[in-house]
C-alpha cells in the first residue's frame, strides 16, 4: 500500500498516541476539579489482530528492529509531556500491548486545544457559583484538526487503517469496517467493531444533566464506541452539568 511506504523508520514510536483512536479497548477513570484541572488514570490495550497490523506496518516501513513493545509507554510519555494542557503524566507498560498509569491536566478546555483555532476547541469548560459544565464535541471538522497536533506518524497509520477521520472519506461505519475486512480481514473488522473507550469522570458537584453517558451523584459514565471516533459519521457530543 502507498501510505505504508510513506512511515518512516521512527514510525513505532509514535504508535502509543494511537491510543486516543486505535485502542481496542481502554478505560479511563479521573476526577474533574472546580478550577478546571483534572487528574486521569488509564489503562488501554491492543488486540491481538491490531498488535500484529502496528508489528506488520513498522516492519514494512523499513524501519530498524524495535522491542516487543507495540503500546511503549515511554514513547508515548515523550510524545505527550509538551502536548497541550498536560501538567505531567506517569505510564508504565503493564505488557508489550497494554499501558497504564496516570495523567495531570492542567484546565480541561486547554487538553490538545488546536492552536489558533479556539471555535473548534474540542472541550469547553464553565464554572460559575450556580454550577458547571463540560462539553466535549467531535465531529468531520474538529476531528481533523485534533489530529493536526500528533505527528506525520501517527496520521500515516490511521491512514493506513483506512479510518475516515484521517482520509476525509464520508464513509458510514458499516462502508468502512466492509473496507477494513476486505483488506485486513474479519478478524481485525470484529476487533474494531467490538472495542469500547470506558471512561468514568467524578464532577465537582451533584450532576443535574447528562447527554450521551449516564450520571449517579457526582459520578458520569460514558461508553464510547471506537468505530464511532474513527468513522465520524455522526457528531460525537457529551456533556454534563451540575450545581454545588
Amino acid at each position: 500500500m502507498k501510505i505504508m511506504r510513506k512511515l518512516g523508520s521512527n514510525a513505532l514510536g509514535c504508535i502509543p498516541l494511537l491510543i486516543l483512536w486505535v485502542s481496542c479497548s481502554a478505560q479511563v477513570q479521573g476526577s474533574l476539579h472546580l478550577d478546571g484541572s483534572a487528574d486521569m488514570s488509564l489503562k488501554a490495550s491492543l488486540e491481538p489482530r491490531m498488535a500484529a497490523l502496528i508489528r506488520s506496518l513498522s516492519r514494512l516501513s523499513g524501519g530498524p528492529p524495535r522491542s516487543e513493545q507495540v503500546l511503549d509507554a515511554a514513547a508515548l510519555s515523550r510524545s505527550l509531556a509538551a502536548a497541550p494542557g498536560i501538567k505531567s503524566l506517569a505510564l508504565r507498560n503493564q505488557n508489550p500491548t497494554t499501558i497504564e498509569g496516570t495523567i495531570s491536566i492542567l484546565r480541561a478546555d486547554a487538553f490538545l486545544a488546536v492552536p489558533g483555532s479556539p471555535e473548534h476547541t474540542f472541550i469547553r469548560y464553565e464554572q460559575t457559583h450556580a454550577g458547571g459544565s463540560l462539553r466535549i464535541a467531535l465531529d468531520r471538522d474538529s476531528g481533523p484538526r485534533l489530529l493536526t497536533l500528533f505527528s506525520p506518524e501517527v496520521r500515516d497509520y490511521l491512514s493506513a487503517l483506512m479510518a475516515p477521520v484521517a482520509t476525509g472519506e464520508s464513509l458510514s461505519q458499516k462502508e468502512y469496517l466492509a473496507l477494513v475486512q476486505s483488506v485486513y480481514g474479519k478478524a481485525l473488522a470484529d476487533e474494531l467493531t467490538a472495542a469500547r473507550i470506558q471512561v468514568a469522570i467524578d464532577f465537582p458537584g451533584s450532576i443535574s444533566a447528562i447527554q450521551g453517558g449516564r450520571a449517579a451523584a457526582n459520578r458520569a459514565e460514558f461508553t464510547i464506541p471506537l468505530g464511532d471516533m474513527l468513522v465520524l459519521d455522526r457528531p460525537l457530543l457529551y456533556e454534563v452539568s451540575w450545581k454545588p
